[in-house]
């Protein structure tokens, strides 16, 4: 197997494109980022990128492979965006041969949630961990799946959406028609939308602008009752979903990140004691949950070192 060290990744987001170059899964250097609604279109995007990659190969040509992590269905096989969630004109677009074209390096499409799992696994906390679980909690909630030492994909390469299991049968219509779906209890706008319910319920003078999950920490930690009710109606939420992963995959590790997943203990207690409360000795005495190790890079370094390893290249420890 050949040997390589470098290599690039770009964690495509509804807002922006970020790229950077990795180096035994750190990014050691970085492209300004690119607004995705500046762009009509696949093609102009591409362009771009692919000057801003020009430029970081002229500091770094050892660079010898290329992973992008995109939202939504992506065809990892055959580097086909499916349907890319809040962006148009990337329905069916087949993003790995024409940034192949464009770069003339290798080049993987993944989702973003599987780039985040693959950070964690290769170079984060779940390293040498053949089953894991990874989930990243944020505007929505995606998920990756690690099995006997191998990325769960499925067959249409929708695997791992946590984010989509129902956590109620007769409750919120989710995005694709799925009743109960986690995501539509504890993404970003969906806790501040839950926060105001319950402190309107109390009859506090709270506005929506305090209710971020940030703010909602510090209200916490300072002892608010109904932050404190919040926060664990969030972890009874989440553990009803990981449970039932635990159940159907038997994980030795859950990794959680993202931004929700800042709030701590506030969030990893109440979820630890929930999840460990609902799984028999055999699970989870030998279950651990873990706050991921990488924050807002680990799109780019999980989609940089399944870039070098889909090319070929070994990767360094």
């Amino acid at each position: 197997m050949a040997h390589s060290e470098l290599a690039l990744g770009i964690d495509f987001g509804g807002t922006s494109v970020k790229t950077g170059v990795v180096y035994r899964g750190n990014i050691i250097d970085s492209a300004p980022p690119i607004a995705t609604q500046d762009f009509d279109g696949p093609e102009p995007l591409l362009d771009a990128l692919a000057r801003a990659v020009g430029d970081l190969r002229g500091h770094h040509p050892g660079i010898a492979a290329v992973g992008i992590g995109m939202p939504g269905f992506v065809d990892f096989e055959k580097g086909i965006v499916r349907n890319l969630t809040n962006v148009p004109g990337w329905q069916s677009y087949p993003l790995k041969d024409n940034l192949q074209r464009r770069l003339d390096l290798p080049v993987v499409v993944e989702n973003d949630a599987n780039c985040m799992t693959y950070a964690e696994w290769k170079r984060g906390v779940g390293r040498g961990i053949d089953d894991l679980i990874a989930i990243t909690l944020g505007t929505g909630v995606g998920g990756g799946v690690v099995a006997n030492g191998r990325m769960v994909r499925g067959s249409q390469f929708g695997a791992g959406e946590v984010g989509q299991m129902s956590v109620d049968w007769e409750g919120k219509p989710g995005h694709y028609g799925n009743l109960g779906a986690l995501e539509e209890y504890i993404g970003n706008q969906q806790i501040s939308a839950r926060a105001e319910e319950l402190y309107s319920e109390s009859g506090s003078s709270k506005t929506l602008s305090d209710m971020t999950p940030a703010l909602l920490s510090k209200s916490a930690h300072a002892g608010d009752p109904v932050a404190l009710q919040l926060w664990d109606e969030i972890a009874r939420r989440l553990a009803c979903a990981l449970v039932n992963c635990c159940w159907l995959l038997n994980p030795r590790a859950i990794i959680i990140g993202g931004g929700v997943a800042k709030a701590g203990d506030l969030l990893f207690t109440p979820l630890t004691n929930h999840i460990y409360s609902q799984l028999s000795a055999p699970f989870k005495d030998h279950l651990m949950i873990l706050p991921a190790r990488f924050g807002n890079e680990a799109g780019i370094i999980g989609a940089a070192t399944l870039g070098l390893e889909n090319a070929g290249f070994e990767v360094a420890p």
